[in-house]
């Protein structure tokens, strides 16, 4: 290793470095910056990011704060000995030592394996009697370089000991530097000393070692401390559970033992599903039903996501190439795909034609160009089709794993069949989800048990769904899908301002997060060429996604000195993002100072969206941003909108930048 990670201008003792865990990491990040290593602004935001998720105090009066950045230029350790202790959240009071762990975001594999064996050290109550014994920076220095030794395996599976009965498990955190390890560190320590064989895969930050399939076979129950989700977590299907998020495992690492020997003798512990995607899913401690709901709709949104984009901007390349009229003339939505049907231009000399090329050669290129567009229509209306069916067969996947897919899909489909739209979906993915994982936990004989995913539990459920949806919820969904359509389509003058109002500021209320998938989910079910409207909605709901990135580009170019070098260099690229309809990429700026960012957005938004709304916009593709401008109506429109609720935005954030909150002179360094 060429650079250490931790030298004696990165050491600070008995140093007073303020009241706050946000100034004790602002010092260290300077102390890293001094020395070259990283932008002490962006790191500091960074590492209090990460604090957000979950506090890194520790059971030992130590801490841990920690990220990876892209503001670190080399990984590397900043430590502090402190004379007034401060509060990190730990179980035991205040820390007085505090290690800065700063790793690059595309930081080498080495680094990450050397701070990850410190954060296994610290566990150990001999190393931090010597960090608080230690005299002077350079014995600091030594200390931790005796630990973080780079030919020091990190593995932590192995071969079973002797014939102590097995426990595997699982330790996640969203860093995957500290914690991670620190809890499988800790689970093994404990296990041992209880007479276990505990094996534990950490699905930390580089690659993951798998526990051997044997391991896991042989094992007695499952452990899983994760404060993300689990990932292939099917290899543990039909073990005893016990879930927690990862600090746990740090602090109380013999209680979940003993839990987890308690569940390998109880027939009716919680157990893996066959599928894992709803045991465990999320992380952290047991969760809420109100958790889960919203984890399995973001699930089923997340997964329609690329036949929304697939279908959509196929069916607009379809209108660039056939004109709009191919969604409304009778040949384009026919069951048969007959020449005289797709290319009703000139059907006569289609049907003397035995490609495009010599269609254009006998009639000329309008009519292969409509054939083409004619062609490209149909398959991304097919795609499209499939909305409805993966956004309730995809919720139903995230309750009850594989057994809950098909009658996810067919209750969507039949949906979609009796007019219930998005709203039924939604509906018939959650029953699906709901029954079928409650008949995976029915017990029944051995000789059954090999059925029950594939078969019984699959078709008792579509039977019960579909009953459900024809006989009884079906029409009522329906015909509340159909007063919504048509007051939509009904919507005029003030109205419809506020609803592109309302719309923008859902798009920007969380940048990708629920609020902004459920309004975008709504322009899109409904979406349907012959209904102007709709059109309207999704107009209204592409532009106010596209204002948040394009703004805060255009605020870090015009005043630089209120944002982090960090800041600036993702400020070069988002506007690209923000023409594209990624509005996922100003999530850097809002996680950073979302007080101010956030509001900023929502006004740029609700701008846009109603000026939209007033302006007549309306969009035929549902993604794409300005590079589907061709199916853009009012494109003039479109643009004024977005440069004005863009302007506003930055203007708003710039404005609370510039004149609220405190003042990081590092930041403000430009």
């Amino acid at each position: 290793m060429s650079t250490q990670l931790l030298t004696s201008d990165l050491v600070t003792l008995d140093a007073d470095l303020g009241a706050s865990k946000e100034d004790v990491i602002g010092a260290l990040a300077q102390l890293v910056a001094n020395a070259g290593r990283a932008d002490a602004a962006g790191l500091k935001a960074d590492a209090m990011k990460r604090e957000s998720q979950a506090v890194t105090g520790m059971k030992g009066r130590f801490a841990i704060p920690h990220c990876r950045s892209a503001a670190v230029k080399t990984g590397s350790l900043a430590f502090a000995r402190l004379s007034r202790p401060v509060d990190f959240g730990g179980p035991d009071g205040p820390a007085d030592i505090v290690f800065l762990i700063a790793a690059a975001a595309d930081g080498d594999a080495d680094h990450l394996k050397l701070l990850t064996q410190l954060a296994r050290a610290l566990i150990k109550p001999d190393f931090l009697a010597s960090l608080r014994s230690a005299k002077t920076n350079d014995e600091i220095v030594a200390i931790v370089g005796a630990v973080v030794n780079p030919g020091a395996s990190t593995a932590l599976a192995a071969t079973p000991v002797g014939n102590r009965p097995i426990i595997v498990g699982v330790t996640a955190c969203p860093t995957g530097i500290a914690h991670t390890f620190m809890a499988a560190d800790s689970l093994v320590a404990a296990g041992k000393a209880a007479g276990y064989d505990v094996q534990i895969e950490t699905q930390g930050s580089g690659a993951v070692t798998p526990l051997p399939t044997q391991v896991i076979k042989n094992a007695i129950a499952a452990i899983f401390s994760t404060d993300v989700g689990v990932k292939d977590m099917g290899r543990f299907a039909g073990l005893p559970v016990i879930e927690s998020g990862v600090k746990r495992a740090i602090n109380e690492p013999a209680k979940m033992i003993e839990e987890a020997v308690a569940a390998s003798k109880n027939p009716n512990a919680r157990k893996v599903s066959g599928d894992a995607s709803a045991a465990a899913s999320g992380g952290g401690e047991q969760l809420s039903i109100g958790k889960r709901v919203m984890q399995a709709l973001m699930t089923g949104v997340s997964y329609m996501l690329p036949f929304v984009a697939a279908g959509g901007l196929l069916i607009a390349l379809g209108f660039l190439f056939g004109g709009f009229d191919i969604a409304l003339a009778p040949a384009a939505n026919s069951a048969t795909r007959t020449c005289a049907q797709l290319a009703w231009a000139d059907p006569a000399a289609c049907a003397k034609a035995a490609s495009i090329g010599d269609l254009a050669i006998a009639t000329g290129w309008g009519a292969g160009l409509n054939y083409l567009g004619a062609i490209l229509f149909k398959i991304g209306a097919a795609a499209f089709g499939f909305l409805v069916p993966a956004l309730s067969g995809y919720i139903a996947y995230a309750i009850a794993g594989r057994p809950g897919i098909a009658p996810g899909f067919v209750g969507g489909a039949i949906s979609s069949t009796l007019g219930a739209g998005f709203l039924g979906g939604i509906l018939t993915g959650l029953l699906a989800g709901v029954i079928a994982l409650y008949l995976g936990r029915v017990k029944v004989a051995k000789w059954l048990a090999g059925l029950m995913p594939v078969v019984i539990i699959p078709l008792v459920t579509t039977m019960v769904v579909g009953g459900v949806m024809y006989l009884i919820l079906g029409a009522p969904i329906a015909a509340v899908t159909k007063a919504m359509t048509n007051a939509l389509n009904g919507m005029s003058g003030g109205s419809a301002i506020m609803l592109g109002v309302v719309l923008g500021l859902m798009m920007c209320f969380d940048l990708g997060g629920p609020v902004n998938k459920a309004a975008y989910l709504f322009a899109t079910a409904g979406l349907a060429p012959d209904k102007p409207a709709t059109l309207a909605i999704m107009g209204a709901v592409m532009a106010a996604g596209m204002v948040p990135p394009i703004a805060m580009s255009l605020a870090t170019f015009v005043r630089k000195n209120v944002f982090t070098e960090t800041e600036r260099e993702n400020g070069q690229s988002a506007w690209l993002l923000g023409l594209s309809f990624i509005s996922e990429g100003a999530i850097p700026f809002a996680a950073a100072d979302p007080i101010r960012v956030i509001p900023s957005m929502m006004l740029g938004g609700a701008v846009t969206g109603g000026m939209c709304m007033a302006l007549g916009v309306g969009s035929y593709a549902p993604h794409g941003g300005i590079f589907v401008f061709f199916a853009i109506v009012n494109f003039l429109g479109f643009l004024i909108s977005i440069i004005a609720g863009s302007v506003v935005a930055a203007a708003a954030v710039v404005a609370l930048k510039q004149f609220t909150g405190k003042k990081d002179p590092a930041a403000l360094a430009a």
